[in-house]
Order: C-alpha cells, then structure tokens, then sequence
C-alpha cells in the first residue's frame, strides 16, 4: 500500500543545505518535508569542518540558532601564516571591518537545525531508501522512497537536491544538457582528530618543503589537524608518532612556540578536488550545496557556500507564487 502525502517544497538531503533551506523556508510561511537516508544520530555525528564565515553566523543569529554558538564557538579575529618558521598575522578584523570566522563544528550545527527544525513542527524524515525523483520538468514533481518499510509517494511543487555529490537528485537533470567542470589535486590532506587542548588561538596555516600543515581546533578538548601528502597513499603507513613527527617539523617555529599533543582519535587521508555542475535548476527541481558544487576543504568553503545557495534558493521559492497546498 502506498502513502501520499504533499508539500510545496520537498527536501532531499538533511545535511546544511537542506535543514538551512526547510527552516529559510518556514519563516516565510512556506511547508516543507526533508527526507535523508541516514539515521539522525549518524546526520548528528558527521565530522566536517567547523568553521562559519560572518554571512552564515549572522544568518544563524537571524534565524534564532545562535543560542549555544554563541555560547560554545570561539570567535577568530585572524590567521596565521607561517614560512620558514616565522609567523605572519593577517587581522581579519580589521582588514573586513570588523567581520570575523566562528569556529563551531558542523556537526554542531546540524544538531541545532534539526532541533528547531522539530520543535517548529516541521518533518524530517530519515532512514528513508530508494529514492527515485520523477516528473521534475512539470509543475507536479514527485518523490518516491521507502520509509518504515512503506512506500511512499511526496507530490511537490518544487523539489530540492540537498543529497550531496553521490546523491540521486542530479542525475535526473538530463545528461545532454548538463555541463560538469572537475579536477583532481595532485595532493591530498592527511586529517587528524588530536585530544588536546589548542595549540593556538586561531588557524595556522603553514608552508615547509616537507609540505604543507593547517593547525585548526574543534573544541576546547579536540583540535584538527593536516599535512599534505600523496592523495594515493594508505592511512596504514602512518603511524601516530610518524603523523606528530611531521606534524612538528612542518610547524616548527623561531620563538618557543609549542605543539600540543595528545591521543590521535581519528585519521584519514582526504583526496582534493573541485566540481561544478550546471544548471543548478531544471524544471521544478534545485540544486544546492555539493550536490552542485563541491571544493576541496582548504578554506572551509562547504558549509558556507550550501547556506549561500539555500538563501537566494529559499528567496525564490517565497516570490514564486506556487500554491501552498
């Protein structure tokens, strides 16, 4: 037996993108149902990068989400960057009157949405399967999937992929109008999670002929780290104390500047590439965040350019003048 059910927008993907675009959305008056394929403690324990330029802080606050931001990130007035063991301060505040960089986790983030998300009354349904989208050039798109092992059918009057890069939404943009631009780095980032307090009050990024390493934080208790390295090789020959040994020799400074150390809780080797499809719309159905777009994390550009998207998105849908039932 089949389930209908209808909304004017539906949601695939509850990752930034599209909890961002369902709460957008609410504010304007306007239903909306997300539908993600993990389960909310996994969507909720992600680890992705944590920092949030000025737009999408401010955008939070905005929004009603800045609560235990607020409270809990830690604000970056600047950066640095370090060559040949000397450190170079770029103030951030001074040189953007007075915007900054808010270090709080994704995770965090996706945490608060989904939770005001609910409060407000909103759906979000997860642990759906076999998504399958159809009739997405017409003015009545719809939305297939397997929930709680019954088959459901979401007509809607617009549909947003916010499925990410593997997902299902842009494949139903026909090939012979789509335009892809992709590259694959020569490089990789070997990704550490380190238990310890941070080694320093904001990021450093530095240069080395050994290659490069970035010196982030997470929380008071976690900081993140990276050092290039070939994006073929396997994680299984780096031991811990190899990865704090480079970690050391990259970072190492001229003034009695030290690395904190602590227990490696998790590691992996990032391969680095850029992608970009066009058109992002076609029909009645939007692409937003890595399902168009993705970039290498090097400037922590994923999560702020999903809720760029989402914004002007979320703007467009509320002028459309579709019908809302």
């Amino acid at each position: 037996m089949t389930m209908h059910m209808h909304t004017r927008v539906g949601i695939i993907g509850a990752g930034p993108a599209g909890l961002f675009l369902s709460l957008l959305l609410a504010l304007e008056g306007i239903d909306s149902i997300v539908i993600e394929n993990r389960s909310r403690a996994e969507v909720a324990s992600t680890i992705r990068a944590g920092v949030l330029e000025q737009g999408t802080v401010d955008l939070m606050r905005e929004m009603g989400l800045g609560e235990r931001m607020q409270r809990e990130g830690v604000v970056h007035h600047g950066i640095e960057l370090r060559f040949d063991g000397r450190g170079h301060r770029i103030n951030l505040h001074e040189l953007t009157n007075g915007r900054a960089i808010m270090i709080y986790p994704q995770h965090e983030v996706i945490k608060d949405c989904i939770a005001a998300r609910l409060k407000q009354g909103g759906q979000i349904l997860f642990e759906v399967q076999e998504v399958q989208l159809s009739g997405v050039a017409s003015d009545q798109p719809l939305i297939q999937f397997m929930h709680d092992h019954e088959q459901v059918e979401l007509q809607c009057d617009f549909i947003a992929g916010c499925d990410g890069f593997h997902g299902v939404a842009r494949g139903s943009i026909p090939a012979s109008i789509q335009h892809t631009y992709s590259r694959a780095y020569p490089f990789g980032w070997l990704g550490i999670l380190l238990q310890a307090p941070p080694s320093a009050q904001e990021l450093i990024y530095a240069y080395h002929q050994r290659g490069f390493a970035l010196v982030s934080t997470r929380s008071p208790e976690i900081q993140r780290m990276y050092i290039q390295c070939d994006p073929q090789d396997d994680i299984a020959n780096w031991s811990d104390a190899m990865i704090i040994e480079e970690l050391q020799a990259r970072l190492v400074t001229h003034d009695n500047w030290q690395l904190r150390v602590g227990p490696i809780i998790q590691k992996s080797i990032l391969a680095m590439r850029s992608f970009v499809i066009e058109p992002m719309q076609y029909g009645h159905l939007f692409l937003a965040g890595d399902a168009a777009h993705i970039v290498p994390p090097t400037g922590a550009k994923g999560l702020n350019l999903a809720v760029a998207d989402v914004r002007h998105l979320a703007r467009a849908l509320a002028q459309s003048g579709a019908p809302t039932s």
